[in-house]
């Protein structure tokens, strides 16, 4: 692990870094590069993503909101859409979504093309540094081998390397500079050269052996949450069965001080990273026609969380002799995780489709998100006063902090598919 940063990098470069996608990763990225007084250019093709930036009107941390005010006040940072301006700076970072199709397949098409670009606009001594989840060998892939055939040398007048995105949006408690960063290069040269661009802002580098090992652990450190998530499902599953309560075990077996790693149980999950990074990895391997059982099996688990949601609320209505068709459900919090505006694959989505789609009548509450789109495209909007909705049923899928609950004590039925709503006394769990 190389130890803390020795200051900013600058360079006889227009820019000193060029990050292109201004999103959950690249936004953050480059505001914590600007504040340690580098020049950053921040390439966005989407005009109304950076209007939203210019105006403060962008989903971000206190911090982060207090940074992009500075950057902006102090020039350190350019936006454009002119992907021309990359061969104006001295290193380039790609961060751009890496999403998977309705059949789980990898959509490859924004890295093709912001790698695509980057190849294009390349000049001698840049660093070149992809961070998006890809398959193994995607930057070797899309950047090296293209370079190559440009008659560029890896290591000697430019430098490759791959460094995965750790930010966790939303979280307060980890700042960007303060989490380790693994780098890996096309050659030993790429490496270092990139450990100094990243480690201009981040206090610890940790150095690895190529540019596929750095691909490979961030697939492993999101495989290993969706894998302990399916399995605090199950627990929950079990619990319930014993008549126990999943939380006070989990929070039990967290008092030992090694060996054991805490996660709760949830209605599915949601967001950027572990619906979609496993398949990358589940779609390489077969290609080689090999499997990963284990992950395979994960990943059918998870999917089916959501359904399970469904099921349950038809089991609470059945014992009260009740079916869903005519019954008003109103979801609570219908964002990925607590305290984002994001609802990309949040299982709150397929929660409300498939109970539309059984004749209830739902409505959801979401100070955070007022508008989601279905996986039929229809639209609906958040209710404003939850309490008026006449709900028979509410399942809470997403608590965010500092919204007030109470209301939800005139509610007959209640679910919890979040485990966090204890201030809710006759709620019951998933």
């Amino acid at each position: 692990m190389l130890k803390p940063r020795s200051g900013p990098v600058k360079s006889n470069f227009r820019y000193d870094i060029a990050i292109i996608g201004m999103g959950y990763v690249g936004l953050p990225t480059s505001l914590a590069f600007a504040e340690t007084g580098l020049r950053v250019l921040g390439i966005e093709l989407s005009e109304r993503r950076i209007e939203a930036i210019t105006d403060g009107h962008v989903d971000l941390l206190a911090s982060d909101q207090e940074r992009l005010s500075n950057a902006r006040h102090n020039g350190l940072l350019t936006l454009s859409g002119d992907p021309a301006l990359l061969a104006q700076a001295a290193a380039v970072i790609v961060c751009v979504p890496t999403p998977v199709d309705a059949y789980l397949v990898p959509d490859l098409s924004l890295l093709r093309a912001a790698c695509a670009t980057v190849v294009e606009h390349a000049v001698a001594e840049q660093v070149l540094i992809l961070t998006s989840t890809s398959y193994v060998g995607s930057t070797r892939d899309l950047m090296v081998n293209p370079l190559v055939e440009r008659g560029f040398t890896p290591g000697t007048d430019i430098f490759i390397a791959f460094s995965p995105e750790r930010i966790n949006p939303g979280a307060a408690g980890f700042a960007h500079e303060d989490v380790p960063r693994v780098v890996g290069g096309a050659t030993p040269n790429c490496t270092a050269a990139a450990a100094t661009i990243v480690g201009s802002y981040v206090t610890q580098i940790h150095p690895v052996s190529s540019m596929e090992a750095a691909e490979m652990t961030k697939l492993v450190e999101n495989i290993f949450r969706a894998v302990n998530i399916a399995l605090a499902n199950e627990f929950a599953d079990v619990s319930a069965l014993l008549d126990l309560d999943v939380v006070e075990v989990i929070n039990a077996a967290a008092t030992k001080p090694y060996g054991f790693m805490p996660f709760l149980p949830g209605p599915g999950v949601g967001g950027h990273c572990i619906p979609c990074d496993p398949h990358y990895l589940l779609w390489q391997l077969h290609k080689e026609r090999r499997s990963a059982p284990l992950i395979e099996q994960t990943m059918s688990l998870i999917a089916a969380r959501p359904r399970h949601v469904v099921d349950r609320v038809r089991e609470l209505l059945s014992a009260k002799g009740r079916g869903l068709t005519g019954t008003r459900v109103i979801v609570v919090g219908v964002a990925y995780k607590p305290d984002v505006e994001d609802v990309r694959e949040s299982p709150a989505l397929e929660v409300m489709s498939s109970l539309l789609h059984e004749g209830a009548i739902v409505a959801y509450y979401d100070p955070l998100c007022p508008h989601v789109r279905l996986h039929d495209g229809s639209m609906l909007a958040s209710i404003g006063d939850p309490s008026e909705f006449g709900s028979d049923v509410a399942v809470i899928h997403t608590a965010h902090t500092g919204v007030d609950l109470g209301w939800l004590d005139d509610v007959d039925l209640v679910l919890d598919t979040s485990y966090s709503a204890s201030s809710i006394s006759h709620a019951v769990r998933l």
